[in-house]
């Protein structure tokens, strides 16, 4: 009989998600996935299970997704008759006697194991929400089973008390986007505004432009035409080779 009372390990998840991802890619099952890292790390397939659907899942989201789309491009390759069969990639050891002796936790965890494939994250949810709250007789024997059942919620717990702190740290940081934003917009406008007084300021300058080429341009007709109504002066040469101003 599978008993484990410690913790689930980064190395553990890892295990778990890269045996799941194989068994898909090659056209297994999750179930037989699970099969396989129970027998690896002493667990039942049904921890394996719970433990893949309610906390290491939504890390490999894009992982499972591209080891689908394998599975079908698979599945394309050898055909329709060979490939749309699934085929298990591993096989349990058989029972043995001590797993005979308990056969009403096999029937648990056989039933248990027929879900885990269909269960969700909502559903897993709502399972430990359920366990937790549902109350025990004082006399009750504590078993192996429920020894179980409150490691995976207190890791469950330990894994939703993290995504609050990220959700925190999230929401803290879109505020502080949010006020970024507001600051540049303000920026934005005071930027628009002086645009706007540097434009009516540069068609003023044009006009004084205008004006100003205008009275030159009029000064010097003005001046070419005192050139013209003045008569020329006339010279002459005298004998040594000298000019001289005529009267006029």
């Amino acid at each position: 009989m599978k008993v484990r009372q410690d913790a689930w390990t980064e190395e553990d998840d890892l295990l778990l998600a890269e045996t799941v991802l194989r068994h898909v890619r090659e056209g297994s099952t999750q179930l037989n996935a699970f099969e396989e890292v129970g027998d690896k790390l002493n667990r039942t397939s049904a921890a394996c299970g719970f433990r893949w659907n309610a906390v290491v899942r939504h890390n490999y989201d894009k992982a499972l997704s591209l080891a689908k789309k394998q599975r079908k491009q698979r599945q394309r390759i050898l055909g329709k008759d060979q490939g749309g069969k699934k085929r298990l990639l591993y096989t349990p050891p058989s029972p043995t006697i001590s797993d005979i002796m308990v056969p009403h936790v096999l029937e648990e965890e056989l039933e248990l194991e027929s879900e885990v494939d269909t269960i969700n994250y909502e559903a897993a949810e709502e399972f430990v929400v359920a366990e937790a709250l549902t109350p025990k007789p004082q006399n009750t024997p504590v078993t192996m089973d429920k020894v179980m059942n409150l490691d995976t919620i207190i890791t469950y717990l330990e894994s939703m008390n993290g995504r609050m702190l990220q959700a925190e740290v999230l929401k803290t940081e879109n505020e502080r986007l949010k006020l970024e934003i507001k600051g540049l917009k303000k920026r934005n406008e005071e930027l628009e505004n002086k645009i706007s007084h540097l434009e009516q300021n540069s068609g003023l300058m044009q006009e004084d432009y205008e004006t100003l080429m205008n009275i030159m341009n009029r000064a010097r007709k003005l001046v070419l035409l005192e050139e013209e109504e003045r008569p020329a002066t006339k010279f002459k040469m005298d004998r040594n080779g000298n000019l001289e101003k005529m009267a006029e």
